[in-house]
């Protein structure tokens, strides 16, 4: 199937590896132009770096992008832990690194997108937002709101010729989660090799590809999904639809 992605121009943002270089490598196989941002991404004319979380870098990475069709925020990586355990000051970073990060970028990316009247902003947020985790509580609740974020605008941006959308994913084969479960092995089992062991309670038996998660996030900015909006797509194996 043709997207009909050619010749537009995309920014990635968390785009140095996981689902971010995933969702870039997919775009420019279709054709896209790809600007890409993280902390420590790869050289190149089209990349940049840039801490998201710092005043001002959101509305400085809008300014060297420039003029883009589509905009895939990503960047950002919340502390698990309950109440009791994160602090004032690990919440505030965190959220200002993904929540306010996607919030920002998005306000400078959508007034520059309203006077072209196109564009789609897609917000890679986590399946946290919908099934809730208390021991992931800054998480849970960044990603909830992130979720209605990307629901409020989106259910409005029609008028201004924009779409927006969000993506839950559940869990996914990056460095991170490999990290986490390896933790967790180790604790559980004495055996932090044993980390794959743990995937058994997962859907299918193991986490998603971050190729799975762009290659639909792919199809949602394209022409072929041009009447979605103001939604979210999960992709977490039916993980939110469980009852126990």
């Amino acid at each position: 199937m043709d997207l009909n992605l050619t010749g537009r121009r995309a920014l990635v943002t968390g785009a140095s590896k996981g689902i971010g270089k995933a969702c870039a490598e997919a775009l420019a196989a279709e054709g896209c132009e790809v600007l890409v941002a993280a902390r420590h991404p790869a050289a190149g004319p089209n990349a940049k770096a840039v801490d998201l979380s710092q005043r001002g870098a959101p509305e400085s990475l809008a300014d060297w992008a420039g003029e883009i069709d589509i905009l895939i925020n990503n960047a950002g990586a919340i502390p698990g832990g309950n109440l009791l355990k994160i602090d004032e000051e690990t919440w505030r970073r965190a959220w200002d690194l993904k929540l306010f990060g996607y919030i920002n970028l998005s306000r400078r990316v959508y007034a520059s997108m309203k006077q072209r009247r196109r564009g789609v902003i897609l917000n890679i947020i986590g399946s946290a937002g919908e099934k809730l985790d208390a021991a992931y509580i800054a998480g849970s609740t960044a990603n909830a709101g992130l979720m209605a974020f990307s629901r409020a605008l989106g259910g409005a941006s029609h008028a201004d010729g924009i779409r927006v959308l969000g993506i839950n994913p559940g869990p996914v084969s990056t460095d991170r989660l490999t990290s986490l479960y390896k933790q967790r092995a180790e604790t559980l089992l004495g055996d932090a090799a044993r980390y794959q062991e743990l995937f058994a309670n997962m859907s299918f038996g193991r986490p998603a590809t971050p190729e799975e998660i762009a290659a639909a996030a792919v199809f949602l900015v394209s022409d072929r999904s041009a009447y979605t909006s103001g939604c979210i797509l999960t992709i977490d194996g039916g993980l939110a639809s469980r009852s126990h």
